[in-house]
């Protein structure tokens, strides 16, 4: 009986310890997801009553020839990032793990555009990058390049914003995937390089089964952060040209703090939550099936 009163009274410890936290995600976050959910049912301008109009929101956004072009535009953004930001961080991880004296260096480097700003960021390639007049654009014009600002053509527009943004994400992956190259038991690389492997071989062998947990998981992160997307868009295109760099959280901002379109803003929110919710739910599917192998 004692040994039962004292694991209750751990368990009961355990509760209380845990209490200011999960009260604290209730307030912050399942509160906010229920008032959103609930208010993408009705019809409500910001103000005043919320009037129920079940799925129209829904409706009205999938017909919506806008919220098509942010959807398609989402899912660019995702794929790019699933694939160039990955490759570059990887790479230079693999490139970095074998430094000694200059890895340190190198990491700080690879760091400064993500702990920049995105307003700082958006400015520099603006005036620096982008810029027709004073930019590196307008230093070329001067050389007689035919060229322009990629974020002034409709059909490149996206993939300006979307490189800006990579540059300032890539440094990070870096700095992730070296974190995690650098847990790889020393003894199994030894091992391998005495049977005569190769650096490919090591890397392929070795290093990547022992980072794919890592692997996996920022490449869940990198579906919801895509699907999250906003400053960088925001900052330097709001959108434009006639919607071609328009994404679901700029579309969403759009509706409602320009339209007022509270309700329908919110739809547009739950769409984005679904995506995030599918990745991090096929993250958790995969994770449970290797502890299981």
């Amino acid at each position: 009986m004692s040994d039962r009163k004292s694991k209750r009274e751990r368990k009961t410890g355990y509760y209380l310890l845990a209490a200011p936290a999960i009260l604290l995600s209730l307030s912050v976050v399942l509160i906010p997801a229920v008032t959103t959910i609930y208010a993408s049912f009705t019809e409500w301008n910001g103000m005043g009553e919320m009037k129920w109009i079940g799925l129209q929101n829904f409706k009205d956004i999938l017909g919506d020839p806008i919220f098509i072009t942010s959807l398609k535009n989402n899912f660019k953004w995702t794929l790019i990032f699933l694939i160039v930001p990955v490759t570059i961080g990887m790479v230079a991880a693999v490139l970095l793990i074998n430094m000694k004296k200059t890895k340190n260096m190198f990491q700080t480097f690879y760091l400064i555009p993500y702990i920049l700003a995105p307003s700082t960021n958006a400015v520099i390639w603006l005036n620096i990058m982008f810029s027709p007049n004073a930019g590196v654009i307008g230093y070329l014009k001067d050389l007689g390049l035919n060229i322009s600002s990629p974020l002034g053509n409709m059909s490149s527009a996206l993939y300006g914003v979307v490189g800006v943004d990579i540059w300032h994400y890539w440094g990070f992956l870096t700095v992730i995937y070296l974190a995690a190259l650098r847990q790889t038991p020393m003894d199994q690389i030894e091992s391998a390089r005495v049977e005569g492997g190769n650096a490919w071989q090591i890397y392929r062998y070795i290093y990547l089964p022992n980072i794919m947990p890592t692997v996996k998981l920022m490449f869940v992160m990198i579906v919801i952060y895509s699907f999250l997307s906003f400053d960088y868009v925001y900052l330097l295109t709001g959108g434009g040209p006639a919607h071609a760099t328009e994404l679901l959280s700029t579309f969403a901002y759009s509706t409602a703090f320009s339209a007022f379109k509270f309700g329908r803003s919110a739809a547009v929110s739950v769409v984005m939550g679904l995506f995030g919710s599918v990745a991090a739910f096929c993250y958790v599917w995969i994770s449970r099936k290797d502890v299981a192998e």
